[in-house]
């Protein structure tokens, strides 16, 4: 009697199983495959780093305002050099730019957590630290979202993007819990550590890519990047943008509803949980955990379909109905409707992530699309820190409920407008 030995079974084999499911069909691609991993990972140990940071700044210092510094240290630095990357992304390779940022990011990791653990850190080390992250990402993030239509079929675009934003989401349900877990055994050090090994592994699953080259690299790259072209690339991706009525007005509308739905959720939410439903710290962390299952779910809609039509219907709605159930929050209704409320803002957002990705990778010309995604990310992005200190001066002056009310509202308002009174925007298949 010949006994069968048991069958192994490979991660190949195991992405090629996924991938016979319709929200994991792109991971046919090996090479989508290896960024998608790599990402994911690094992603959970951005926000393993979050709560270790924060754990350490209230031990060393105890200052709130240290905090919010750290974090603007590493959100301004990303608005000023997004334009510089989205140039850079659509002259070179855009996966060497990739690895080049995660060795980057793991060595100067690596090096604070080292500081840490000989009791030499400081916060100043922190804030070079995040400056250096918040440049890094300027180049990175643009590089990412040009990088994937380049690897995979057209057709398998839904489920690249779901996928990529499904990493993010496990990154912020994951990233807490793993990050207090490893604080309070191992301690803040450790954790540093941990962040640094993910900007590690990504990179060394990148590696095996740093031979492909778009097309639209190998011709872009001819001679040096000089201070005249650079200037030019970048009127030439202001210009686009500028001469496309959809871009430009979907850019402006998720400047302002940035606004109106990031203000209240980081800044009043902690305040409506404690001043008017009386509550503790694990009602506002439930909350905050219900908004990314609810990414997680629209994600896996959104991703099963092989096409999407009527992109501009997906975005305009999607920011409506997150309108709506933002300010369910302002209203006194059972706490249950909040967490139902919470979860389909969540999917509505993502909805319109998604569909408005995908729309710039089919629609842009690749050898552009660097420079507008980072046109897109920095005017979409340029008014939250104006947003959350008007959010903070609100929600002293009217209350918390109130500033729900009217953010979500606004976004509605918003929303409609631009959907109802452009036939860009209704007609954007």
């Amino acid at each position: 009697m010949i006994v069968q030995q048991p069958q192994r079974t490979s991660i190949t084999d195991l992405l090629r199983s996924l991938a016979r499911m319709a929200i994991f069909r792109s991971l046919g691609s090996r090479s989508f495959a290896l960024i998608w991993s790599g990402q994911t990972l690094s992603r959970i140990g951005d926000y393993l780093y979050q709560v270790a940071l924060a754990w350490w700044v209230l031990e060393q210092t105890g200052s709130a305002m240290a905090m919010a510094s750290l974090l603007t240290v590493s959100f301004a630095p990303t608005l000023l050099f997004l334009l510089i990357g989205g140039v850079a992304v659509d002259r070179f390779s855009r996966i060497k730019i990739m690895l080049v940022s995660d060795v980057v990011r793991g060595i100067v990791a690596s090096g604070v957590a080292v500081l840490a653990m000989c009791n030499l850190l400081q916060i100043w080390h922190l804030y070079l630290l995040n400056l250096i992250f918040g440049i890094v990402d300027a180049f990175f993030q643009p590089a990412y979202t040009a990088a994937v239509p380049d690897l995979i079929h057209g057709d398998d675009l839904p489920s690249a993007n779901a996928l990529s934003s499904l990493g993010v989401q496990a990154g912020r349900i994951a990233g807490p819990a793993l990050g207090a877990a490893v604080v309070s055994v191992g301690g803040t050090p450790v954790a540093f550590a941990l962040n640094g090994l993910t900007f590690f592994v990504a990179a060394a699953l990148l590696a095996p890519l740093r031979g492909l080259s778009a097309p639209h690299a190998a011709a872009s790259a001819q001679g040096h990047i000089t201070a005249p072209t650079m200037l030019a690339d970048l009127r030439e991706g202001i210009g686009t943008v500028l001469s496309t009525p959809w871009l430009w007005i979907t850019i402006l509308v998720s400047a302002l509803t940035n606004v109106t739905l990031a203000g209240p959720y980081s800044v009043a939410l902690p305040f409506l949980i404690e001043d008017t439903w009386h509550a503790d710290i694990g009602t506002l962390g439930l909350l905050y955990a219900l908004f990314p299952v609810g990414c997680v779910i629209g994600g896996l809609w959104l991703g099963r379909r092989a096409q999407l039509r009527q992109h501009g219907l997906l975005i305009y709605a999607g920011l409506i109905g997150a309108g709506l159930m933002l300010s369910m929050f302002g209203l006194e209704v059972p706490f249950v409707v909040l967490g139902i409320a919470a979860i389909v803002n969540g999917a509505a957002l993502e909805i319109t992530s998604l569909a408005w990705t995908g729309v710039l990778q089919q629609r842009i010309p690749q050898d552009k699309l660097g420079r507008v995604a980072s046109v897109d990310a920095l005017g979409s992005f340029a008014l939250i820190p104006i947003g959350y200190a008007l959010t903070g001066w609100v929600t002293e002056l009217l209350g918390a409920p109130l500033v729900f009310v009217i953010g979500g509202g606004l976004t509605v308002v918003v929303a409609a407008l631009a959907l109802i009174g452009h036939p860009a925007i209704r007609g954007l298949d």
